[in-house]
């Protein structure tokens, strides 16, 4: 289970994003989170993803409670969620070939051996063929850097995705290929889904259920 619990954040503790928000995920559950620009639910989705650290309440992953942020959290919490953000370019080193940037987690957890077969299953999976492997984010298009980010976000085989926005900035083709390499991940693995968005066809064409930004505030999940 992925529980925020009662969470306050913001980038100023003065002034909170948002206070008092509440979510629950179950495994293998896919979970819309619907709202206008602005409201904090990119906020809310880096809590989930031990990205920031909430000014107050809960977070429980797995029904262990996270203490820790970043890459503070202990190793077993941080690889449990895979996160692909709205914005590739800006979530992308642009040092890194495409190949690198699948391989960034592995690299980064001491799973380097692991690589090269983690990249040859995972890029044909998420639609990259071989030549655009080896470009860098300033030679391929949004839509192809954005499959690298999907791939890198299931390198490690998190029980946990989260997408915020991950098509917002992708055409209707793009976006129903990435949708179903997510689904399809996620009726191999049973993972959990957090969607953070805006577009309420998508999201309740793509989750098992769609919660209101509102409804987070208020009375909870």
């Amino acid at each position: 289970m992925l529980e925020l619990q009662s969470i306050t954040a913001g980038y100023e503790r003065e002034v909170p994003v948002f206070r008092e928000a509440s979510l629950t995920i179950a495994p293998g559950e896919a979970v819309g989170l619907l709202g206008p620009s602005g409201c904090g639910k990119s906020t809310l989705a880096r809590v989930a993803a031990l990205l920031h650290r909430p000014d107050a309440g809960r977070l429980l992953l797995d029904g262990v409670e996270v203490r820790a942020w970043r890459h503070r959290a202990p190793r077993e919490q941080r690889t449990a969620v895979g996160v692909v953000f709205q914005q590739p370019r800006t979530a992308a080193d642009p040092r890194l070939t495409l190949a690198e940037l699948i391989a960034e987690p592995l690299r980064a957890t001491g799973r380097r051996a692991e690589a090269p077969a983690r990249v040859g299953a995972l890029a044909p999976a998420v639609g990259l063929t071989s030549d655009l492997l080896d470009r860098r984010p300033h030679e391929v298009s949004d839509g192809q850097l954005q499959r690298a980010c999907l791939a890198r976000a299931l390198s490690l085989r998190p029980r946990w995705l989260i997408c915020d926005e991950m098509t917002a900035m992708l055409d209707a083709s793009t976006t129903a290929s990435l949708v179903a390499v997510v689904e399809g991940y996620r009726a191999d693995t049973g993972a959990g889904l957090l969607a953070v968005g805006h577009d309420r066809v998508l999201l309740e064409r793509w989750c098992d259920r769609t919660v209101q930004w509102r409804d987070c505030l208020s009375a909870g999940s």
